[in-house]
């Protein structure tokens, strides 16, 4: 990638002659900007826009980049990081990745452009190295429920002891075929939870009962796959008496699977949600689940955030990873 100092070596003139031209903050000769901007041209040079505004200070924006708001914890996050960065003075701009590597790519590339001062972002772990790229690049940068990268500070749930506690939970409402829809395991918190079913299912003397979820990435965060996967555990595991959903919208999912085969909850079968939030408990049957708390998750978010955005070049914050515990809601379904 072409820097200022390659523009100007091509143009011959020095550093502080091309910023100038660039930026327009005091006269340069018409001859030499016109031979700046021509090696600009032929080296593709991008000046990191953003990495300006965060000298001049202008900007006060932040972004939010979730796969999607949809029936999600997401929801409920995206609005809580809204009002926090409002309370302090900053905007907010919200980004749709749909869990493809592609769209967050391409959303990240037009980000760093200048728009924002900061991002939260809950990445698909697909492009790290984008990620430390722009991190380096100055741009301040905190990982939401999701800690695919150990470079960047990062505020997530503690999804393995979630997942342990709510097998142990389940046994002990009498369950002894505890089934795990779950999702891809490059995605962090989606192992975390398998871990911890795992060990509570190994402590226990229970068979692991798990659908395949390696071979649908990209799809886990839909009623389709939670209705798919629900309907391969009942076919496979006719004993099952549990299901334990990775999100609140594969347990929703679930619900619906059981009440299509007139199966009753909880009288046959108990259904949790690992990563629940508000909808779980306006549904028909409202949804026991591990709820994480998404207010003081977001409001941390942004305020790590802000501290790495307005600290000096010299002393920016080091790393931190923060991690929240979940509260089991018994509710209607478990």
């Amino acid at each position: 990638m072409a820097t200022l100092k390659d523009v100007a070596r091509l143009a011959s003139v020095d550093v502080s002659t091309v910023s100038r031209a660039l930026n327009g903050t005091s006269y340069v000769h018409p001859d030499t900007k016109a031979r700046i901007m021509k090696a600009v041209e032929e080296l593709s040079y991008r000046p990191n826009v953003l990495a300006q505004g965060l000298r001049k200070g202008k900007r006060h924006t932040i972004a939010i980049i979730v796969p999607t708001l949809h029936l999600t914890i997401f929801d409920d996050l995206a609005q809580e990081i809204e009002a926090a960065a409002r309370a302090r003075g900053y905007s907010s701009l919200l980004c749709h990745t749909m869990d493809d590597p592609k769209n967050e790519r391409e959303c990240l590339r037009r980000l760093r452009s200048g728009f924002v001062d900061g991002m939260i972002i809950a990445a698909t772990g697909k492009n790290t190295h984008l990620l430390r790229d722009i991190h380096a690049d100055g741009i301040a940068m905190i990982q939401i429920v999701r800690r695919q990268d150990h470079t960047i500070s990062s505020v997530v749930g503690d999804y393995e002891r979630g997942s342990y506690e709510t097998v142990n939970y389940l046994y002990r409402k009498g369950c002894r075929a505890i089934g795990l829809i779950n999702g891809p395991m490059l995605k962090a918190p989606y192992k975390a939870r398998y871990n911890g079913y795992r060990r509570a299912a190994a402590d226990l003397g229970l068979e692991e009962i798990c659908t395949r979820e390696d071979q649908r990435d990209g799809v886990t965060n839909s009623f389709e796959y939670g209705y798919s996967c629900t309907e391969e555990l009942l076919d496979l595991h006719p004993d099952l008496d549990a299901i334990m959903a990775a999100v609140d919208i594969q347990g929703m999912a679930a619900l619906k699977a059981l009440r299509d085969r007139g199966i009753s909850v909880p009288e046959q079968m108990r259904v949790v949600s690992l990563t629940g939030y508000s909808i779980g408990n306006y549904l028909e049957t409202t949804m026991t689940s591990q709820e994480l708390p998404s207010r003081q998750m977001a409001e941390k978010a942004v305020e790590m955030l802000i501290e790495e955005i307005e600290a000096k070049p010299d002393k920016k914050p080091g790393i931190q990873n923060l991690i929240f515990s979940s509260s089991l809601m018994e509710r209607e379904s478990g």
